[in-house]
């Protein structure tokens, strides 16, 4: 993976609370600290709009059943709509 750099300020307290943290944290840098931390947030945020969609789904009308038939029938119409798109 290509590495980037980000130059960051940060007030004594924060850095000092980064630097707990990465030794009391079993990281080997800030930068792996940090880099832990943004993936978390960006799993948190993926979560979050994966609760949005599910709610959006159950307000958005009658349930349907959804089973074998249901999928054969979806990925029937599927292929035959890529197949079209392809000739």
């Amino acid at each position: 993976m290509t590495m980037a750099r980000l130059n960051i300020s940060l007030p004594r307290t924060l850095l000092k609370y980064v630097e707990t943290q990465v030794h009391g944290g079993g990281y080997s840098t800030p930068s792996e600290y940090l880099r832990s931390l943004i993936r978390d947030d960006q799993k948190r945020k993926a979560a979050g709009r994966i609760e949005a969609l599910l709610i959006e789904g159950l307000a958005s009308g009658k349930p349907i059943a959804v089973n074998s038939a249901f999928w054969n029938k979806k990925r029937s119409a599927l292929t035959s709509r890529h197949c079209n798109i392809r000739e």
